[in-house]
C-alpha cells in the first residue's frame, strides 16, 4: 500500500475506525470507573479548562456562561451522542483524545489543537459526559 494512494489511505481510515469500534468496548471494561465524589470533581475542574481553551468560543455548551459559539457543533446532551466528530464511539478515551489531539481522530477536521494536556482534556470530558 502506497501512503500517497487516495484509495489506501480510505482504507487505513476505514480499518482504523473499525479497529475503534472493536478495541473501545474492551477497554472501557479494563478500567476502573471513578466514585461519583470524584466525578463530581472532576467535571467541575472541566469547566475551567474549557474556558480557558476558549471552547465556548466554536461551541455552545450549557452550564459555561461564556460558552456560546455557533463555529463548532453545540454540546448540549453530549453524553447522549453515539459518535464523536463522525467518527469514532463516544466514549472517555476517545473524546480525551479528540479534545488532546483531534487530528489523530479526523485528519483535517477544523477542530484546532489547543495545546490542552490529556490531564485537562480528561476533565473536560468529565464535564461534557454530565450533558444528558
Amino acid at each position: 500500500m502506497r501512503r500517497d494512494d487516495p484509495w489506501s489511505r480510505g482504507r487505513l481510515v476505514s480499518l482504523a475506525r473499525a479497529t475503534a469500534v472493536l478495541i473501545a468496548p474492551l477497554v472501557a471494561c479494563q478500567k476502573p470507573q471513578p466514585g461519583a465524589s470524584a466525578i463530581r470533581e472532576s467535571s467541575e475542574r472541566g469547566k475551567q479548562p474549557i474556558v480557558a481553551y476558549g471552547c465556548g468560543s466554536c461551541h455552545v455548551i450549557p452550564g459555561v456562561g461564556q460558552a456560546t459559539g455557533l463555529v463548532g457543533p453545540p454540546l448540549t446532551h453530549f453524553a447522549k451522542r453515539a459518535y464523536i466528530a463522525g467518527e469514532v464511539p463516544n466514549n472517555p478515551d476517545f473524546l480525551t483524545q479528540w479534545i488532546a489531539v483531534p487530528q489523530s481522530i479526523e485528519p483535517g477536521t477544523a477542530m484546532p489543537n489547543l495545546g490542552v494536556s490529556y490531564g485537562k482534556a480528561r476533565d473536560i470530558a468529565t464535564y461534557l459526559y454530565t450533558l444528558k
